[in-house]
């Protein structure tokens, strides 16, 4: 009597566990994600999970680079690069942040943020406090760019008006998930513009 052949294993497919295990780091947080949900939310034992990927450290930062890379970790580099002005590319970071912190489908908010919540784990929070900082030091230099180019005031102070949206950003996103709408974001997004410096008048003949 012939042997049954056994079928062949179905191979890892690498993207979709990432894309589980950035799911459950962005609706729960690093902290309250253990090893034990990772492996039955990806579908593989743990000693699969740390050939794949390494300790849950690696595995976290492979899923915050997905992130990274993904609309909704690009939207303010793009809008700093296409926009023609600081304030042009603010606005459109504010709305659409109103729009992907509360897109359908997805956890809310922004997982750079959401992340980070709860943290005890001092490599996580700096990691995630760097790339928040790196953001608003991004928002700086373009503020100082219009400052120099005579669109701001030349008494603005871009550090601390890039802290400030950079307060606006984060609590739109503390507010997503706390089930704020699009359109309420985006009344915080106008209220925020509104009070952006106006750009000094030059006198005729100056």
């Amino acid at each position: 009597m012939a042997t049954k052949q056994r079928g062949r294993p179905r191979a890892f497919d690498r993207d979709a566990a990432l894309d589980k295990a950035l799911r459950a780091f962005w609706e729960r947080g690093y902290e309250a994600v253990s090893i034990a949900e990772l492996t039955r939310e990806i579908g593989i034992g743990a000693p699969s999970l740390y050939a794949a990927f390494g300790d849950k450290k690696a595995l976290f930062d492979a899923a915050l680079e997905v992130y990274g890379h993904s609309r909704n970790g690009t939207f303010i580099n793009r809008a700093l690069d296409e926009e023609p002005t600081a304030r042009a590319a603010i606005a459109r970071i504010l709305r659409e942040a109103a729009e992907g912190y509360t897109a359908p489908g997805q956890p809310k908010g922004c997982m750079v943020v959401s992340a980070g919540i709860n943290t005890t784990t001092p490599e996580v929070a700096a990691e995630l406090r760097e790339m928040r900082n790196g953001n608003i030091g991004l928002l700086a230099e373009r503020i100082q760019q219009d400052i120099a180019a005579g669109l701001l005031p030349p008494t603005t102070d871009a550090a601390g008006l890039a802290r400030f949206v950079g307060a606006v950003i984060q609590g739109m996103s503390t507010q997503a998930r706390d089930g704020a709408s699009t359109q309420e974001l985006e009344q915080v997004a106008d209220a925020a513009l509104r009070a952006w410096p106006a750009a000094e008048e030059i006198p005729p003949g100056a």
